[in-house]
């Protein structure tokens, strides 16, 4: 696979297909060779979509935090 997924639901789905491809016993050498570097590579790509969502929630709730802070702050009897 040398260009990468639309999307990670697509990518998950072509895993499932490859994986489906693998169990059925039916394909060759070659193939399974291929198909294992591929199922590699959308691995990684999936990881790689997982981290930045996980990263972007992080974000997301350090500014919540940050907002929280700063209303409590401004607070009547606050400090």
């Amino acid at each position: 696979m040398s260009e990468k997924p639309d999307s990670y639901e697509k990518a998950v789905e072509r895993l499932e297909q490859i994986i489906d491809r693998l169990d059925s016993g039916q394909a060759g050498l070659r193939e399974t060779l291929e198909l294992c570097k591929e199922g590699r590579e959308l691995v990684t790509y999936c990881a790689a979509e997982l981290d930045a969502v996980g990263e972007g929630l992080k974000e997301l709730k350090l500014d919540e935090l940050a907002e929280r802070l700063d209303a409590s702050a401004d607070a009547p009897g606050a400090g």
